[in-house]
């Protein structure tokens, strides 16, 4: 009896238990097939990406190594791909660099300390149920965060593609400004090999996409480089590349900086995990694969915990390696493993040739990636859609662009979440009457056709919750479509359709209201409201005071009711006769 628990517990601590009983010997060879794609996609990637952070290129190979295979076997995606990418190595470049110059020791250390904080956060948000709270970061605060990202890459790389030696870790326009003064100094050798590496990866894009593009076009640039006189001629080279193999080490967290590597730490686990959980949304939606976002977490952070370990900064879900990983024909998580393995037996033969990559075809190939990175089609079906959601998107953008990146995505998505209380706090409250020339006297707004209205009873709309937050906005809306209206007036059907969810608050003003039109001599009626919506209500005694009998579920039998307790003699002298009811009147 004690074992069957334990069973069932197994496949939740490791999910790999479970789609490991769905591989044969044909998922077996699809995984394969996906997995060397993979590798050999990433291969240029991390070395690119590992550049961008401020470290040496064989530190991103470490994370396209590591991450992988824990976020694959702790994860809940079939087909999300972790390691490293443009975003993060951007933050971490941008925050870690405040503390260490960019490819020293320190900066290193601090690399890695962070890598290991961010998974923990990443671990404990996991096994906290937090998944749900990604929902509160939407597309719009990522796509503006990834296109500030995309802006800055270009830029950072314009003095490697120029071959000028300009120190890191400046903002924006103060790099923009050194290159200007700095401009006549340009290597024309290196500013051909960057523009040749980006031609020639544009070029094998667009005709040959079956092509490792990246891949062949710092190869080339290699060529090209060595042809011409290497380092003889001022090009700046990677360098040698240490061992292959990530070796283990503990990361020294230096106390001193512990608030600024928390902070930092703070921002990557978000955005890692925000971009992890929508790449792997897009996925699910094309496999049909059921997704849980709080096991995705769980594999995110301890793939970070052990990465920090394994010389990895940090890593989280590449949606370039990820669809190309399923369009491969991936079957099962192993595909990623499989890529792992893959590139470590390429680089074992492959790594003493990166050191003579020229710097300027890795700009190239950068400045590439960084355009990659921005969605086009999705900024314009923001800007002509919404504007309050093209805010949002600016100010995360300029917000990227101007500010500590890891403050870029909390501005964004605080921005976001205050139009949203503005939206939710404002509803829609407006006047609707029966419109006579539809058939089934359909109810209209008066704003979209001006329509009779009965004289006795005011009818209103509420579309959004009646909580502490409306209260102020919808109880100012009703006195001003009410305030101007006949003396007879002592009726106001409010139709509840759109409204979810009545705080306490709400419910002790809707008493109110009832009181005020009673005291007028006729009432307040509802209709359409929700049953859940009404749990306040009901818990609280405040229909129970309203009158049950002022509440319907449908309009006709709410104007019906009220309708006989209306004023007769005021009846025989209406002109206006709007209702089905008052047809009695034209005879």
């Amino acid at each position: 009896m004690q074992t069957k628990p334990k069973a069932s517990l197994l496949p939740r601590i490791f999910p790999f238990l479970n789609w490991g009983r769905e591989i044969t010997r044909n998922t077996l060879k699809a995984d394969f097939i996906a997995g060397l794609t993979g590798a050999v996609i990433v291969l240029p990637q991390g070395v690119a990406f590992a550049m961008i952070a401020g470290l040496p290129p064989i530190y991103g190979l470490y994370t396209a190594m590591v991450t992988p295979i824990i976020a694959a076997l702790f994860g809940s995606s079939k087909h999300l791909v972790s390691g490293p990418t443009t975003a993060i190595s951007l933050v971490i470049f941008a925050s870690i660099g405040q503390l260490a110059e960019p490819g020293s020791p320190e900066f290193i250390q601090y690399a890695l300390a962070v890598t290991l904080l961010t998974g923990v956060i990443q671990l404990a948000l996991g096994l906290g149920r937090m998944g749900t709270l990604i929902n509160f970061v939407s597309q719009v605060v990522v796509v503006g965060f990834t296109a500030g990202a995309a802006v800055l890459i270009m830029f950072s790389q314009l003095k490697h593609l120029l071959g000028l030696y300009i120190k890191s870790g400046n903002s924006l326009l103060k790099s923009l400004g050194l290159i200007a003064d700095n401009i006549g100094q340009t290597n024309f050798y290196a500013l051909a090999i960057g523009l040749g590496t980006l031609l020639v990866s544009i070029l094998l894009r667009r005709f040959f996409p079956k092509i490792p593009n990246l891949l062949v076009g710092l190869i080339l640039s290699t060529i090209a480089a060595y042809l011409i006189g290497g380092e003889s001629v001022g090009l700046r080279l990677v360098g040698e590349v240490p061992n292959a193999i990530p070796s283990f080490s503990i990361p020294k967290i230096d106390y001193e900086h512990l608030p600024e590597l928390l902070q930092s730490a703070l921002a990557i686990a978000i955005l890692g995990l925000m971009s992890a959980l929508a790449i792997a949304r897009s996925v699910a939606q094309k496999s049909g694969q059921k997704l849980d976002g709080n096991q995705e977490f769980i594999g995110q952070g301890l793939s970070n915990i052990v990465g920090g370990f394994f010389s990895c900064y940090v890593g989280a879900g590449s949606f370039t390696r990820s669809g190309v990983n399923y369009e491969a024909g991936a079957k099962t998580p192993l595909a990623a493993i499989f890529a792992s393995i893959l590139l470590l037996v390429i680089l074992l033969f492959v790594a003493p040739l990166i050191a003579y990559l020229p710097i300027a075809g890795m700009a190239g190939v950068i400045m590439l990636v960084g355009y990659n990175l921005l969605d086009q089609r999705f900024m314009k079906t923001v800007a002509k859609t919404s504007k309050r959601q093209l805010a949002v998107l600016l100010v995360t953008f300029f917000s990227t662009l101007f500010l500590d990146l890891e403050y870029a995505v909390f501005v964004g998505v605080l921005t976001s979440l205050l139009f949203y209380l503005q939206q939710t706090s404002t509803p829609n409250v407006a006047t609707m009457a029966p419109d006579p020339e539809h058939e089934s006297r359909r109810f209209t707004y008066l704003k979209r056709k001006p329509l009779k209205e009965c004289p006795q009873l005011k009818i209103l709309r509420v579309d959004g919750s009646i909580f502490f937050g409306s209260l102020s906005h919808i109880s100012s809306e009703i006195t001003a479509l009410t305030e101007d209206t006949p003396p007879e007036t002592k009726f106001l059907l409010l139709q509840m359709k759109g409204v979810n969810f009545i705080d306490v608050a709400g419910c002790e003003w809707l008493v109110q209201e009832a009181k005020k039109w009673e005291e007028k001599g006729g009432g307040i009626y509802f209709t359409g409201l929700k049953k859940n919506a009404q749990d306040s209500l009901n818990r609280g005694g405040f229909k129970k005071t309203i009158g049950e009998d002022h509440f319907f579920q449908s309009k006709e039998m709410a104007i019906k009711t009220i309708y006989e307790k209306m004023d007769k003699s005021v009846c025989a002298a209406c002109d206006t006769r709007i209702f089905i009811e008052c047809r009695e009147w034209e005879k």
